[in-house]
């Protein structure tokens, strides 16, 4: 049977997946140049890397406070500051690596996709952060009624 606890065990370990991805395509990138010889022109491959390299910096990061607050909310803690501030940072990640893929679509144009899709991200993110910012203040209140 399906519940809580096995929904978020399947979403901590999809988090720590992501991570090896992120860290196995950081370690390959330069070698991977066989993958793009047709897409990348020769001219753009170091700014090619400079895009994989910078957006992995917001990647990691983001990954690493979403396995925060898996863990939190596994731990029964939900509508907390702390996952309130969690969710902000993860939204800034997302905006972070829209700006990196706007910023690239200078020389390989179907970078904006991915940062359009970045900054969606984002905003949807930022949404649920006010909603829980929300509930937060709920909560305390009804703390702190008697």
């Amino acid at each position: 049977m399906w519940n809580d606890k096995k929904s978020i065990l399947l979403s901590k370990i999809c988090v720590i997946l992501f991570m090896a991805a992120l860290v196995f395509c950081a370690a390959t990138a330069p070698g991977s140049y066989w993958l793009w010889l047709r897409i990348i022109p020769p001219q753009y491959r170091a700014y090619f890397l400079a895009t994989i390299y910078t957006g992995c910096v917001p990647a990691a990061l983001l990954l690493i406070m979403l396995y925060a607050l898996l863990h939190r909310i596994s731990e029964g803690e939900i509508f907390v500051e702390r996952n309130t501030d969690c969710l902000r940072r993860i939204s800034w990640c997302c905006f972070a690596g829209a700006a990196v893929s706007f910023a690239s679509s200078l020389y390989w144009f179907s970078w904006f996709a991915i940062g359009v899709a970045a900054a969606f991200m984002g905003l949807i993110v930022r949404v649920i952060k006010n909603v829980v910012a929300k509930a937060v203040l709920l909560k305390d209140d009804a703390d702190y009624t008697i």
